[in-house]
């Protein structure tokens, strides 16, 4: 990951559609060119969240994995 200062966003306790919503919500308080970290939990909203957020524009610059497998970390581009 960057040593870049972004705004986190934790919402490994959310299901869908909420992993969503709430990434979106996050987005909409940051200004274009700023980044979002957001970390979820599970294949659903990992394809969900970063196929949703291609379709508004942004750009998911990075999707690392943690250690147990099932914890992800994106790295998002307010477009």
């Amino acid at each position: 990951m960057s040593d870049i200062e972004m705004t986190v966003l934790d919402i490994t306790h959310e299901v869908c559609p909420m992993t969503f919503v709430r990434t979106r919500l996050a987005l909409d308080s940051l200004s274009t060119g700023e980044k979002l970290l957001v970390r979820l939990r599970g294949a659903t909203p990992l394809d969900n969240v970063s196929r949703s957020l291609g379709l508004l524009g942004h750009v998911v610059e990075e999707i690392q994995t943690e250690a147990d497998g099932m914890t992800h970390q994106l790295v998002v581009l307010k477009s």
